[in-house]
C-alpha cells in the first residue's frame, strides 16, 4: 500500500487552518506554529498533527520539512522570506502565501538550482487575480488592461474602523504604509498607498471605497500590459482614518525611546488596533473581488470581467478569506502533488494561469467548495 504524502504548514493561523483541513483527506499533514492554543483548535476533530516551533530559527523550519513531499508558508509577511529561502535550499516543494515584502523572484535561480518547483504568492489577490491575468494573456493575441479591485470585510460594521483583519494584521498594515505601483500608459507608476480613491458599487453589497495598493507585486515583472492597477475594498471612510494615522506618525518605524526595549510608533500602534481588528468567533466576513481585462484576440477587442463574491461558510465556521485564499493555495498544491504542475524555479501564479489545464482545474476545484468565480463578456 503506498504512503500518502506528506505536507508541512507553516503557520497555523485563520487561513492555515483551513489550508490544513482541506488538504488532510488526501494527504498527511503537519502543521507548525509557536501558538498552542492555534494548534489546539486545528487538531481537534481533524487529522492534522500539529507541532509546537518557532520558525523565526531557520534550523527549527529544516528540522520540520525535512522529511516532507511539499511545504505551504503561511507565516506573516515579515518571516516568509527567511522560510522561502530555507525551504528551498532543503529542496522542498512549496506554496506560498506569505506574502512577503521582498520579491520572490530573486529566489529563482536557486529554486531552478535546487530542482524545486516553488509558487509564491498564491492566495485570492495576489494569487487568483493573477491566474485569471495569465490566462487570459495566453489565450488573447494582447491584453491592454487589467484592473482588480479586492477586499476582505467583516459582514457587520462597527464604529470606528469598521474593519476586522481576516489575515495578518502586519500585512494589513502594509497595503497602507507600501508605496504602490502600477502601470499607466506602459510606464510605471509610484503614488503612496491610499490614494486613488474612488467609490464602487457592487451589487448585493451597496458601494465601497477602492484605493490604491501595492497588489500587482511580480506583474510588474512578468506582464506585458500598459495598464495596471490593483486596488484595495473597504467600507466607506476606513481609508481617511488610516492616512491619519499614517500621517501623523503612528506607523512610523524609528524608536520612540532609546533601549533595547523601546517600541516604534508601529509596534505601539499595532497593539493597539489588533486586538480591534481581531475577528470573534463566529464572526462572519465577505470576499469581493472584480477583475477587468480588456484586450485583443482574432475578432477584434475583447473585454471580460470576472466577478467572485464569497461569504463566511457557516457549516465549518471558515471566514471567506480563508476559503477564497486558502483553497486557491489547496488546488495548487495539489497540482504540484500530483504532477500536474512541475514548472522548476520560482512560478507567481500568472504562470500557473498561462497552462489553461491548470487554470480550469482551479476554477473547477474552487467551485467545488462553493467558491465561484463568474465572467461577463
Amino acid at each position: 500500500m503506498r504512503m500518502k504524502k506528506k505536507v508541512v504548514l507553516l503557520g497555523a493561523g485563520l487561513v492555515g487552518g483551513a489550508i490544513a483541513r482541506d488538504l488532510a483527506d488526501a494527504y498527511m499533514v503537519d502543521a507548525v506554529d509557536n501558538d498552542p492554543e492555534r494548534l489546539d483548535r486545528l487538531t481537534a476533530g481533524t487529522a492534522v498533527e500539529g507541532m509546537r516551533k518557532d520558525l523565526r530559527d531557520p534550523e527549527n523550519v529544516r528540522e520540520v520539512i525535512r522529511n516532507c513531499d511539499l511545504v505551504i508558508n503561511a507565516l506573516p509577511g515579515f518571516m516568509g522570506t527567511a522560510a522561502l529561502k530555507t525551504v528551498i535550499a532543503m529542496g522542498r516543494n512549496v506554496v506560498d502565501i506569505a506574502f512577503a515584502p521582498e520579491d520572490p523572484l530573486e529566489q529563482d535561480s536557486a529554486a531552478r538550482d535546487r530542482g524545486v518547483v516553488a509558487v509564491v504568492d498564491c492566495g485570492v489577490a495576489p494569487g487568483l487575480s493573477n491566474m485569471i491575468l495569465g490566462y487570459n494573456l495566453a489565450q488573447l493575441k494582447s491584453v491592454d488592461t487589467f484592473l482588480c479591485l479586492v477586499g476582505g470585510l467583516p459582514v457587520v460594521r462597527e464604529w470606528p474602523f469598521e474593519y476586522k483583519a481576516v489575515f495578518s494584521p502586519h500585512d494589513v498594515l502594509e497595503l497602507y504604509t507600501r508605496p504602490a505601483r502600477y502601470m499607466e500608459s506602459g510606464q510605471l507608476v509610484v503614488r503612496p498607498a491610499l490614494t486613488g480613491m474612488e467609490m464602487v458599487h457592487f451589487e448585493g453589497i451597496g458601494t465601497l471605497e477602492a484605493f490604491n495598493t501595492d497588489g500587482l507585486r511580480t506583474l510588474l515583472q512578468t506582464a506585458d500590459v500598459a495598464n495596471m492597477k490593483e486596488k484595495t475594498l473597504r467600507y466607506p471612510g476606513h481609508a481617511q482614518l488610516m492616512k491619519v494615522f499614517r500621517e501623523t506618525g503612528f506607523f512610523g518605524n524609528e524608536p520612540l525611546a532609546n533601549g533595547a526595549d523601546a517600541l516604534t510608533p508601529l509596534e505601539f500602534t499595532s497593539r493597539i488596533l489588533f486586538p480591534c481588528w481581531q475577528m470573534k468567533p463566529n464572526e462572519e466576513d465577505f470576499t469581493v473581488m472584480r477583475v477587468v481585462i480588456t484586450g485583443e484576440d482574432d475578432n477584434g477587442t475583447v473585454s471580460r470581467t470576472y466577478h467572485l463574491f464569497d461569504r463566511y461558510h457557516r457549516p465549518t465556521g471558515t471566514t471567506s478569506m480563508a476559503r477564497t485564499t486558502g483553497y486557491t493555495c489547496t488546488a495548487v498544491a495539489r497540482l504540484i502533488l500530483d504532477g500536474l504542475y512541475t514548472r522548476q524555479g520560482i512560478s507567481p501564479p500568472e504562470y500557473v494561469g498561462r497552462e489553461k489545464a491548470c487554470f480550469e482545474y482551479v476554477l473547477q476545484y474552487l467551485e467545488e467548495r462553493e467558491v465561484v468565480l463568474r465572467v461577463s463578456r
